[in-house]
């Protein structure tokens, strides 16, 4: 049977008889140079989880915003219980019953779970803070969402999964009734991610409406109910989850048919490029060797807290390490910081592009130019012609989307972002690239052409080292497959065309 037309369907609500609990209606919505959303339709009902899908620059993001009260629609129409609003302020979101949960989560870490969660809406009694009046109702409410969390931990020494119930359990204490999730379990690990839907499922239960916004399309079919995709800043399809594929998802999503998830590749596997002997550190990284070829692609996998991201950092020079060899075509390195391993012919895509893979305040420019200004400079004094004709050449080949190259790369989406980061290791001509979650909060359109990148630098020589928490991206792109457990390597999968994820696992709990 052929596909349905991703064409809109209509937005009927599922009980006609009651209007929407949220429903926006010709949501327009543009920036300098940009226009992000054009006549945007969108229905929750209450006791419903909707899906929100779509590419990076989609317009999700700015959606989310619009319905938090972050930014103000230009024309269009927000209605809360068939009640018009219009948001002047994230307060006044809040105060209409919403509750958005960003991927950068927004808690002060200094504070505890408590003084997060009550925040600007302080318990008092006489002038004066009742904080045991509110850790009582925050421990009760920890109770009824079964889970727990330590009251008196300041919340940079909670973990992910914590600092995310922190932030859930804000929107239960103020009686929201509308949750927008954004990307909510891109660092969780797959027990986390299980724990997290049960309590969604209860708040559904309870009538909660929930906005889910992800690019684990697997996730959408475990928890979703209904699913809108967004494509250029506008609608594509409206429909319930059991009627669409998730072939059908992706094509509404990047506008084509992808024949493969994966991008096949015949690459003749040359000799050892980068060699790693002994490598130590503490109880995070104990004892790693390890080869990458020329023209592969290693992956280390296993689960959160393997020693994955640790080991990459030593080989890299972010970390010191206790002990280890580390040798490039055959010559030692003494790689004693970043800049040692750059010099040696080492890029690093890290796993926080944000927070460590790019400087958000600064233009993209710029971005692109910091490991490369040596080259482009003369007497001192960068040739700007010379640096922005590079920059051109990696924005047509790598299909950049930006509206100025002067823009700051912090209003990038994600894939684009990362394409950035990507860009400006290639100028440096790396030998050996180091991908660490390469495709993290990325779409399915964007994810390809990064995955057919990676097989045209193995093509021409290079040797790719890539951690992956997503098992499907493991299978589907590496040569050779290294599990992590506790600092160690507990196994390695040469045959990776017949492995199973099931296999992996085993390793990764060995």
């Amino acid at each position: 049977m052929s596909p349905p037309s991703p064409s809109v369907l209509p937005l009927s609500s599922t009980n006609p008889t009651n209007p929407p609990l949220l429903s926006l209606t010709g949501i327009v919505k543009s920036f300098p140079g940009v226009r992000a959303l054009r006549g945007v339709d969108l229905r929750l009902d209450a006791g419903e989880v909707l899906a929100v899908l779509g590419e990076n620059g989609a317009g999700k993001s700015t959606l989310m915003k619009i319905i938090g009260g972050a930014h103000a629609a230009d024309a269009g129409t927000l209605a809360i219980d068939g009640q018009e609003r219009r948001f002047q302020s994230p307060q006044e979101s809040r105060a209409a019953g919403v509750a958005v949960i960003y991927q950068e989560f927004n808690l002060v870490p200094a504070l505890t779970a408590v003084e997060n969660i009550f925040l600007g809406q302080e318990v008092t009694t006489g002038g004066f803070v009742a904080r045991r009046c509110e850790c009582e109702q925050v421990s009760a409410l920890f109770q009824r969402m079964g889970v727990e969390v330590d009251l008196d931990e300041p919340c940079r020494r909670l973990s992910t999964a914590q600092q995310q119930l922190v932030e859930i359990a804000k929107a239960l204490i103020h009686k929201a009734r509308i949750l927008v999730m954004d990307e909510p379990t891109a660092a969780l690990t797959s027990h986390e991610v299980e724990k997290l839907f049960i309590l969604m499922r209860e708040l559904r239960r309870q009538g909660m409406g929930i906005l889910y916004i992800s690019h684990r399309l697997e996730e959408v079919f475990t928890i979703a109910d209904r699913v809108t995709i967004l494509r250029d800043g506008g609608n594509v399809s409206d429909c319930p989850i059991h009627a669409i594929t998730r072939d059908q998802m992706i094509e509404r999503m990047v506008g084509r048919p992808l024949d493969q998830e994966f991008p096949s590749r015949s690459v003749k596997r040359g000799g050892p490029r980068l060699e790693v002997s002994g490598l130590r550190r503490g109880k995070a990284v104990q004892g790693i060797s390890f080869q990458v070829h020329r023209g592969e692609i290693l992956a280390l996998t296993g689960l959160v807290g393997a020693g994955r991201t640790e080991t990459v950092r030593l080989v890299f020079g972010a970390d010191p390490r206790d002990a280890g060899e580390i040798r490039l075509d055959g010559q030692v390195l003494d790689i004693r910081s970043p800049r040692d391993a750059i010099e040696a012919g080492m890029g690093l895509l890290t796993e926080d592009r944000k927070l460590q893979g790019l400087v958000l305040r600064h233009p993209i420019r710029e971005n692109f130019s910091l490991p490369n200004l040596r080259r482009w400079c003369r007497r001192g004094f960068v040739q700007r012609r010379r640096e922005r004709s590079e920059l051109d050449r990696y924005i047509a080949a790598l299909r950049i989307r930006l509206s100025d190259p002067e823009e700051r790369v912090g209003n990038l989406s994600g894939g684009n972002q990362q394409k950035v980061v990507l860009a400006k290791w290639l100028a440096r001509d790396c030998e050996v690239l180091i991908f660490d979650e390469p495709t993290r909060g990325i779409d399915v359109g964007a994810k390809y052409e990064i995955y057919l990148l990676m097989n045209e630098l193995v093509a021409a020589g290079k040797s790719i080292l890539m951690i992956s928490s997503e098992l499907p991206e493991v299978l589907g792109m590496a040569d050779r497959i290294l599990v992590l457990h506790e600092g160690r390597i507990t196994g390695e999968i040469t045959d990776v065309a017949h492995a199973t994820q099931e296999q992996i696992l085993q390793l990764a709990h060995a």
